[in-house]
């Protein structure tokens, strides 16, 4: 059983986030329709082509490309990507056959326009907020999911470092607004919009959604006196535009944010969606295996340059650990339905290093849309469940507050939301075990998770039968919450 698709839920937020519904799958396969006749004339497609990485192949794969008419968009030797385009339906069928070659891939299903159409994220302005005391931001009574994982006691001892530089894979970063101004470092910050890099400053500002400026805020807002708190407010902050204005992630743009990251010495990454256009890659459908072998060469890379890549579980209710049915691709065109197996892979979720974040309501109770299974799941933390955990805070509302464009301030809830408290968290494990690698702080953030037991029998949230999910295993590591629910106290703690 999944969530309602009140958002595109490849961006891992619902709520009062609102965008256009994401769709249903395709079976596995299926190709964009090539014009009646003869002609192999079809919409301009993106594609990503594997070889092997730092050996010279990709200056011959560069040469098959545009021998065959396509054009290079960017290549990546670092990881043995190039990333192509052409509109003809048979090229990635003739550039398979290329020497050097180890797999082609369509980046999306539906035609590249020239322009998109932006869905702009809508998000409530904070009411009924509480005098701060002494020493609070004046929005920080709102914040009951800083509490709940202990970030008020944890700034006592770390507010984090200015030498870690956490990079928000999303749709920007609003690097005007008050509470993230000081915190956003212009030089790291790029758009990989199409799957090349651009760094003019315009390139990675938000254009279309707060989605990217509401997760840096709970990464990093400042404590300047001015509207919330951030869980690392002394860190850095690099904006890495993956999304276009049409709301898409796609493979190319993904590739590019990772080896960014990678190449600048980020020691934390978020990633708050999934990859488009398909919610789970398959490896028996040539496009999505090249797609999966792309993404994953690139996180590799980071990881293998000192990078802890963060992701969100995502929000359809769905067991990671037992898929049937993908009923939600490919979201850029005419969705289907089909069968699928735990072979097929959420990205960059299920990749191997990645933390996967599970959502929780102020009651530390899954929340009711966030998906969850075991052996996926890494740890949890506070995502907002406006529907069933309402909070006693002034402004009653159940989702998380942080900052949105245009210097305002407004709530959104999701899977989304739970991920950048994490990459939170890792950056003040960061701050004060610098030399920690990826696995090191992976190992140091679930031992200081909080273990959280599975509920009894089969989790019925409001008791409407509408998101029934069963979770597996025991208190210290089970499909609704992994290790347990992150503690930012008990991590700034561990050194003391």
């Amino acid at each position: 059983m999944r969530v309602p698709r009140i958002s595109r839920t490849r961006y891992a937020a619902v709520g009062l986030v609102l965008a256009t519904a994401g769709a249903l799958a395709l079976p596995a396969g299926t190709a964009v329709a090539a014009p009646t006749g003869d002609s192999t004339t079809g919409p301009l497609l993106s594609y990503v082509v594997n070889t092997k990485a730092n050996h010279g192949q990709v200056q011959k794969v560069e040469k098959a490309i545009t021998g065959l008419g396509g054009t290079v968009v960017q290549s990546y030797e670092q990881v043995g990507v190039v990333v192509a385009r052409s509109n003809d339906t048979k090229f990635a069928e003739k550039l398979r056959l290329a020497k050097g070659v180890d797999s082609v891939g369509a980046s999306r299903t539906k035609g590249i326009l020239a322009s998109d159409q932006g869905n702009a994220d809508v998000a409530a302005e904070p009411t009924g907020a509480a005098a701060a005391a002494d020493g609070q931001e004046p929005y920080e009574p709102n914040q009951w999911d800083m509490r709940q994982i202990g970030v008020d006691k944890a700034h006592k001892l770390s507010l984090g470092s200015r030498n870690v530089t956490v990079g928000v894979l999303d749709s920007g970063i609003d690097a005007t607004h008050e509470d993230l101004a000081a915190n956003v470092d212009a030089s790291q910050s790029v758009s990989c919009i199409d799957g090349r890099t651009n760094t003019d400053w315009k390139a990675w500002q938000p254009t279309t959604s707060d989605h990217g400026t509401h997760v840096a805020g709970t990464i990093a807002a400042a404590k300047n006196g001015k509207g919330v708190i951030g869980i690392a407010p002394n860190v850095k902050l690099a904006a890495v535009k993956v999304v276009d204005d049409g709301g898409f992630i796609y493979p190319e743009n993904a590739v590019c944010g990772f080896v960014w990251a990678g190449e600048h010495g980020f020691k934390v990454t978020n990633n708050s969606y999934y990859v488009d256009p398909w919610m789970f890659n398959c490896p028996n459908d040539k496009d999505q295996a090249a797609i999966s072998d792309a993404i994953r060469k690139a996180v590799a890379f980071s990881q293998r340059k000192g990078v802890l890549n963060v992701a969100a579980a995502g929000n359809e209710n769905i067991d990671l650990a037992h898929k049937t049915t993908d009923v939600s691709s490919p979201d850029d065109t005419k969705p289907g339905s089909r069968p699928i197996t735990n072979d097929c892979l959420s990205l960059p979720t299920e990749l191997p290093g990645v933390v996967a974040v599970s959502a929780v309501g102020v009651n530390g109770d899954k929340s009711y849309y966030s998906s969850y299974g075991k052996g996926v799941v890494t740890v949890a933390a506070p995502g907002g469940d406006a529907r069933y955990q309402i909070p006693n805070t002034p402004d009653k509302n159940g989702r998380i507050l942080s900052t949105i464009r245009g210097n305002k301030y407004g709530y959104m809830q999701g899977t989304s939301m739970a991920t950048p408290h994490v990459t939170g968290v890792v950056a003040l494990l960061a701050s004060t075990f610098p030399w920690a690698s990826p696995d090191e702080l992976t190992e140091l953030l679930t031992n200081q998770a909080e273990s959280h037991a599975c509920p009894k029998g089969v989790y019925n949230p409001g008791n409407t039968g509408q998101f029934t999910a069963t979770c597996e295993g025991g208190a210290d590591d089970n499909g609704f919450y992994g290790a347990g629910i992150i503690n930012a106290e008990k991590a700034v703690q561990w050194w003391r």
